[in-house]
């Protein structure tokens, strides 16, 4: 989340190498090991214990690997194509990216969705096999893990190389949807809906998007893509994105691939992706037909919880909020249970995903 995320070998099954005893070559061995022998079922039962450590780092998620349950091992092998089948709606899905760590956001913002009654066009894109297992588990098909898996281990830590890498692979993720043919409204788990924000996507653009800026802008204000700010770009926030699947809007991405590229994650500039996004919309804003949201209907999280009286000036035309400007994840649960959003306590029975 822009405030506030895996090489994956194909998989092996060792299970088909043939065990057998070779005669030994030592003229001191006079009589070969038995199958049954304590010996070799101490390094049959090693070599489980081993692999069972060790499976991740070798592609092979160990769920995957153990069970017999065809209904949980066969999401080791869904395919993005099969899972946008599935769920898209007339030709458009809702997608957001998860890692363990974010399950309980994605729980709350789900709920969200089912209440606007949008929750079967969602597509959870899991960056971990523990994720995509347990989604698929409580909500079959809804879950699909596109490779290479990175290690997600520090993802969840804003300013990390693990978050850079997370976040980086968002671009590439949408334009593969796309060019399979659907429209996509990309959220991040750290929102919360108040309303269908699907009204709001007026006309036929490529790119819509949202200001992750604090000023407040005229109820009436511009749908172009706002001036660069000190820093020669745009502040537009990467984290509430639809895309129709057009030339202009695969440019805005392959652009944004290629900034990425250009400037990665360091110790001393830990940078994420969303600068990327913004160099992309405004070198290309002539290529493509970019559409700024109204302001009152999504809000950052740093004008929404900061500012009462514009809350109140504003009161029934909020559509999503983001829950940004803030870092940690019990900062962030803090903040929506304070506002009433952490739906979880009391509507958990409305998720999709049964309270996770």
């Amino acid at each position: 989340m822009s405030s506030g995320f895996l090489h994956q070998r194909s998989l092996h099954n060792p299970f088909s190498t043939q065990f057998y005893t070779s005669p030994s070559s030592s003229t001191n061995s006079k009589k070969s090991l038995s199958i049954l022998s304590p010996t070799v079922l101490l390094s049959l039962l090693s070599l489980i214990v081993v692999l069972g450590v060790f499976s991740p780092w070798l592609g092979m998620p160990q769920k995957l690997f153990f069970t017999s349950n065809p209904a949980i091992s066969k999401w080791g092998h869904y395919t993005l194509d099969q899972a946008l089948t599935f769920v898209a709606k007339n030709g458009t899905v809702i997608v957001c990216i998860v890692s363990q760590p974010y399950l309980p956001f994605l729980n709350n913002w789900l709920i969200s969705v089912a209440m606007q009654k949008r929750q079967d066009m969602v597509l959870v894109i899991a960056e971990d096999y523990p994720s995509l297992y347990k989604v698929n588990e409580l909500w079959p098909g809804h879950a699909v893990i596109i490779p290479p898996v990175l290690d997600v281990e520090a993802s969840h830590k804003f300013g990390s190389m693990g978050f850079f890498n997370f976040t980086a692979r968002r671009p590439s993720h949408l334009l593969k949807i796309l060019e399979l043919g659907y429209s996509v409204m990309y959220n991040d788990v750290d929102m919360v809906w108040l309303a269908d924000p699907f009204p709001y996507l007026q006309g036929s653009h490529d790119v819509y998007f949202t200001d992750d800026m604090i000023a407040i802008k005229p109820l009436n204000h511009s749908h172009d893509l706002p001036p660069p700010g000190k820093k020669g770009r745009p502040y537009i926030c990467s984290c509430m994105i639809f895309l129709r699947p057009t030339d202009g809007a695969k440019l805005i991405l392959k652009m944004w691939l290629e900034e990425l590229q250009m400037e990665p994650w360091s110790r001393t500039k830990k940078s994420n992706d969303q600068p990327a996004f913004n160099w992309a919309l405004m070198k290309n804003a002539k290529e493509a037909d970019l559409y700024l949201l109204p302001q009152e209907a999504f809000p950052t999280g740093g004008l929404y919880f900061k500012n009462k009286t514009w809350v109140k000036e504003t009161k029934g035309k909020h559509v999503i909020i983001h829950n940004n400007y803030i870092v940690g994840f019990e900062k962030k649960i803090k903040r929506f249970r304070d506002y009433g959003f952490w739906l979880v306590d009391d509507h958990k029975q409305e998720s999709p995903l049964g309270g996770l």
